[in-house]
């Protein structure tokens, strides 16, 4: 028995699927210089420059001289 409503798979005229999104956004997660390569470098950024405040914060040197890159 063949169902009429599902759908045929060799149908050389259905249109391509459309490539995933992100979850926050609607940009296509790509490499290079996009929005969203952008985008999440940015956040990764952010969270660097957190973890490096929260180290000076509870080590009470610098940075630098907690990593011993100052003498």
């Amino acid at each position: 028995m063949s169902d009429a409503s599902a759908p045929m798979s060799s149908d050389a005229s259905s249109p391509a699927p459309e490539p995933a999104t992100s979850a926050t956004t609607a940009d296509v997660p790509a490499f290079g210089w996009s929005s969203y390569a952008e985008r999440v470098n940015g956040r990764f950024a952010m969270l660097g420059f957190t973890a490096v405040l929260l180290i000076e914060a509870f080590s009470g040197e610098t940075f630098l001289r907690w990593a011993g890159l100052v003498p």
